[in-house]
């Protein structure tokens, strides 16, 4: 099972904000949100929310998660 994202394009979406800026908006570290865009680290499901409530979008325009074959 795979959750992608879209977190690095929605940043330079909304005037290229930067991996602290968006952590200090969330309480998250900076390395922290280099590792969810990275796909090394999946966020908790609150801060999926803020994430989400920081770019204006559903929570579905943000994460995507597919089920791997087989």
């Amino acid at each position: 099972m795979a959750l992608q994202n879209r977190v690095r394009a929605l940043r330079f979406e909304h005037g290229e904000m930067t991996q602290a800026d968006l952590g200090r908006r969330i309480g998250l570290t900076r390395q922290t949100i280099a590792a969810i865009e990275a796909g090394r680290y999946s966020p908790s499901l609150e801060a999926a929310f803020r994430i989400a409530e920081v770019f204006g979008c559903p929570l579905t325009e943000v994460f995507s998660w597919t089920r791997d074959a087989g």
